[in-house]
């Protein structure tokens, strides 16, 4: 590693504990947090997407959290864009960063970069949406099997945004989209440290069961409600909304649209833990190891 300020990259599978380890190491070091998870980015959806309340974040500035309108659509590349010169101003005050989420793509653009891909085909975006408008996700889904199976493996399949751009690479450019990534890179103007955080696979179900009727009883089926209008919009396609916008057309009870979320959000833990995998770089530890994370952002500092 070089250059001369510290991010501290903290990463894992939802409901893994990634917002309190973050907010507590940056507490010890000093530090701001930004968070890369694009979720919650949305103001609208707080309880949905786990947005962490003020005394979750245990006094330390978090940015990104809450800033965005539900009809604005961030890629990660502009979410990478605007963090850049927060990134810069925190380690010019502090020396060291936290960077947080589980939006992986997000992560990566921050810390890798992005990679190079065709511009936007309008034509057939327009397609696609076509498309999945008159059959479904499904029927993408079956496509992008096809055309690329190693994307297809580890994207978000509860997605259509993500889906159609991976569909929409591979059909203007003629390759799979997975072939057209460079891979992790390290940019080399600061030092980075990753930590995924790291659980037995029944302690995270329970975790994520737990949240889910934590969300249900803080008022997720009133907050869904009351974005129904809105359903249409991209921030809304995921999960917590979906089920619950499918309940309220009658498609499912109530209690099946629960049991729907804590299942789609585990399928979603398995892809978090999937995008890890592929990068060597990370360093998996308990999140309820404080001693030995301190330890490592104390190694990373020299």
């Amino acid at each position: 590693m070089s250059g001369e300020g510290l991010l501290v990259v903290i990463g894992g599978p939802t409901a893994s504990g990634k917002t309190h380890v973050a907010a507590t190491l940056a507490k010890h070091f000093g530090a701001e947090v930004i968070s890369g998870d694009s979720r919650q980015f949305y103001r609208a959806m707080r309880i949905g997407t786990a947005r962490p309340a003020e005394e979750e974040l245990l006094g330390v500035k978090h940015h990104f959290l809450g800033h965005l309108e539900l009809k604005e659509t961030w890629s990660a590349g502009e979410f990478a864009r605007q963090a850049e010169p927060v990134l810069q101003e925190i380690l010019k005050q502090h020396g060291i960063a936290v960077l947080v989420g589980g939006s992986g793509l997000y992560l990566d653009a921050l810390t890798n970069g992005l990679d190079p891909m065709p511009r936007v085909d309008h034509a057939v975006r327009e397609r696609l949406q076509h498309r999945f408008q008159q059959q479904g996700l499904h029927d993408l889904l079956k496509e992008l099997d096809r055309l690329d199976p190693a994307i297809s493996g580890v994207i978000d399949r509860q997605n259509p945004h993500r889906v159609i751009r991976a569909l929409e690479v591979c059909m203007a450019s003629g390759r799979p989209y997975s072939a057209q990534r460079i891979g992790p890179r390290q940019r080399e103007d600061l030092r980075i440290v990753r930590i995924a955080l790291d659980l037995p696979r029944e302690e995270l179900y329970a975790r994520i069961d737990a949240r889910v009727d934590r969300m249900v009883a803080d008022g997720l089926e009133e907050e869904a409600r009351s974005l129904l209008p809105y359903r249409d919009l991209n921030a809304l396609r995921t999960v917590g909304y979906r089920e619950f916008f499918e309940h309220f057309d009658g498609k499912t009870g109530r209690e099946e649209a629960i049991e729907r979320i804590k299942q789609h959000t585990r399928n979603y833990a398995k892809r978090q833990l999937t995008w890890i995998r592929r990068d060597p770089a990370w360093q998996r530890l308990s999140p309820a190891a404080a001693d030995a994370l301190i330890t490592t952002v104390h190694s990373a500092l020299g």
